[in-house]
């Protein structure tokens, strides 16, 4: 038998998020005994643990009670120590929208929001389309196997994002490099090597030192890309700050790719995983927007959000006291059985899909139409050309309990032969 402290560390242990069935099996756990469980880990500060979709939803739609500040995602005592010495007494290193609560947080997405809506976005299937087959080619080439994850997946959401932004290619490696340093912080085989420090600190630095040139080129040629609005923006008739500018790049640059890498590759695993529902899609590829719903749903690469009680509040009986923290598990309510039937099951055809893993409410996630597009054009090039697949080895996943993913995933296929 378990203890409750041995429980609570593993609950949010980084290294339980690298293992999918053993975090499903204690989030099933807590959804069925305790859905709002006080969690006391070791090395964090405590907090309840919000594990039904109907909690989740509660809690997202009222964010005038659960509030973003102070308390935005995971960190250890030691990490919270570490930002305020570092930054002076904020407990922020980053101030993005996730962080931010209205008025502030209405107005710093409207900045870009337009950007992000489907009617901008049509014009880019072009690109899009053409970008898919260029990945898809490259696999092609490689000769029948493949690392999908490092090959294919994490590159490819890069490339749009970053034309999005206004980055050049030819620096493209080098944001991966600091994306994965920021969400495998917790991972050996990802954190940055030069820092022992509890925050990565360096990492941060050097995206500061990047996008701090990017903003004076942008003043002085702005161009028709999110870095030129970003830097030329206006909050209450005054421009940006420095801190916000910056940090509104980094969510831009990070969460726009990494977590369409992560449904992009959990998704073609899925489908290997469940040969018939790949030849279900295949055979009728109309199926593709409610395939591509179930593949988030069945990722969800953002793992949790925190917010903080401004009030007293009751939820499922038990007593949330103000300043408490609450931890939405979003893996927990997409597998929610009182929501979706046969949760873990994965299913194309699945109706309704009210999935969680794009947040609800006023912070549901800007760029999910454009990451829906991303998936959408690489499978719509990648399936049909496929006649085989299959794993070439053992998947791994990336230890981090905030975005996370599959870390490796090598595959063996076979292309169809092209008509002469």
């Amino acid at each position: 038998m378990t203890s409750k402290h041995d429980f609570d560390n593993e609950l949010i242990s980084p290294k339980t998020f690298a293992n999918p069935g053993r975090i499903d099996a204690l989030y099933k756990d807590l959804r069925e005994n305790d859905p709002v469980h006080w969690t006391e880990p070791d090395e964090y500060r405590p907090f309840w643990a919000v594990t039904k979709h109907a909690d989740i939803m509660e809690i997202e739609k009222q964010n005038d009670i659960f509030v973003n500040h102070d308390r935005t995602t995971l960190m250890t005592k030691q990490q919270e120590a570490d930002v305020k010495e570092f930054t002076g007494g904020s407990h922020l290193l980053l101030r993005t929208l996730v962080h931010m609560d209205n008025p502030d947080h209405r107005a710093f997405r409207g900045m870009t929001q337009s950007w992000f809506m489907p009617p901008n976005l049509k014009k880019l299937e072009g690109d899009l389309a053409n970008l898919a087959k260029e990945f898809v080619d490259k696999m092609e080439a490689m000769g029948g196997e493949c690392d999908f994850v490092n090959d294919v997946a994490v590159w490819y959401p890069l490339r749009v994002i970053m034309t999005i932004l206004g980055v050049p290619r030819e620096d493209e490696a080098f944001m991966l490099k600091l994306t994965q340093e920021i969400f495998g912080a917790s991972d050996d085989e990802m954190k940055r090597q030069d820092t022992d420090a509890a925050i990565n600190t360096n990492t941060i630095t050097d995206f500061f030192n990047y996008f701090t040139a990017i903003t004076e080129d942008r003043r002085k040629n702005p161009k028709d890309d999110v870095a030129s609005v970003i830097a030329n923006a206006e909050i209450d008739g005054k421009p940006i700050d420095h801190l916000e500018a910056m940090s509104y790049y980094i969510i831009v640059a990070t969460a726009g790719h990494d977590t369409t890498s992560s449904s992009t590759a959990g998704g073609l695993m899925a489908l290997m995983d469940h040969p018939g529902e790949m030849q279900k899609l295949r055979n009728n590829m109309d199926l593709m927007p409610g395939a591509i719903d179930e593949t988030i749903r069945w990722v969800t690469p953002v793992k949790h959000f925190l917010r903080t009680a401004k009030q007293d509040y009751e939820l499922r009986g038990k007593k949330i006291e103000k300043e408490q923290s609450l931890l939405m598990c979003y893996p927990s309510g997409n597998r929610d059985e009182e929501v979706f039937q046969d949760p873990f099951t994965f299913n194309i055809e699945r109706k309704p899909n009210r999935h969680l893993a794009f947040g609800f409410g006023a912070h549901l996630c800007l760029g999910m139409h454009l990451a829906k597009m991303e998936m959408r054009a690489l499978y719509n090039e990648l399936l049909p050309r496929l006649e085989h697949i299959e794993l070439a080895g053992e998947p791994s996943w990336v230890q981090a309990n905030f975005v996370s993913g599959l870390k490796h995933m090598p595959v063996r296929y076979r292309m169809k032969k092209k008509a002469a």
